[in-house]
């Protein structure tokens, strides 16, 4: 295809958002996702419980992920979002078709670090399912993922622990790097200094239960957006999408 300046076309502004959420077991972000429009699980664990949502039956292979997300493509249906609950559980399941692919026994089988770039075609192969989903179908986009302690090697400080998304690092990139919200979801904690004697204080952190989401980066966790959205959020559906059609407001005024 050759390009001209008729080539160029002006971007379609907001769109269906495609988001990540992770946090530890327990937070509620499934319960989160099941509060969005008119959604459908793809589920790769038990992780439902009692909520009332529409889910495709339990998927145990790759195989059957695709055959779902192709579905919801070509069928005719009302579903507004899609959730994958959840991308760690996944994980296994994409090494187990990179491995039956190429006749190996394990992901470690193909050498130091080559099984993992070898699956990152299945993770594309995902994210442009979910791509077309939302831009040639306009469903929000909803992965959920567990989170894990990690040492971060900084290049600018010492090395320190914080929250990441429990895959291997080559997925969790690629996967950061599609989504338009990386969320972190975690119980709200305040820092209160003690006095402990000798003129010295201590801090302790104390929970107040109630549960937030975090939209930007700190040390302590990976978070991002692209919406100018407040660094923290209550953690509801109805706070986020508030924040959200602000700011979609605020970038039509400024457009206008």
């Amino acid at each position: 295809m050759a390009f001209s300046l008729n080539s160029i076309s002006r971007a379609a502004g907001f769109t269906a958002p495609r988001l990540l959420i992770y946090s530890d077991a327990g937070v509620g972000k499934t319960t989160l996702a099941a509060g969005a429009d008119r959604p459908i699980f793809l589920c790769t664990e038990d992780g439902l419980g009692t909520l009332a949502v529409d889910a495709f039956p339990m998927l145990t292979q790759y195989s059957q992920l695709i055959e779902a997300l192709s579905a919801l493509y070509h069928e005719e249906h009302d579903y507004k979002t899609v959730v994958l609950d959840s991308l760690d559980h996944l994980e296994p399941l994409i090494w187990a078709q990179t491995c039956a692919e190429h006749d190996k026994n394990s992901i470690e089988d193909f050498g130091y670090g080559k099984g993992y770039v070898e699956a990152l075609s299945h993770w594309r192969n995902l994210m442009q399912w979910l791509n077309a989903l939302r831009n040639e179908k306009g469903m929000t986009i909803i992965l959920i993922a567990h989170a894990e302690i990690k040492r971060f090697e900084s290049p600018e400080v010492d090395s320190y622990d914080r929250y990441q998304i429990k895959l291997h690092k080559r997925a969790s990139e690629l996967v950061q790097e599609s989504m338009d919200c990386v969320l972190f979801a975690n119980y709200k904690t305040v820092i209160k200094k003690e006095e402990s004697g000798f003129g010295k204080t201590k801090a302790k952190g104390i929970a107040t239960g109630q549960r937030v989401l975090y939209t930007e980066a700190r040390p302590a966790f990976v978070a991002k957006n692209r919406y100018s959205l407040p660094a923290e959020l209550p953690m509801s559906w109805d706070a986020f999408s508030q924040a959200l059609n602000t700011s979609a407001n605020n970038s039509n005024q400024q457009g206008a």
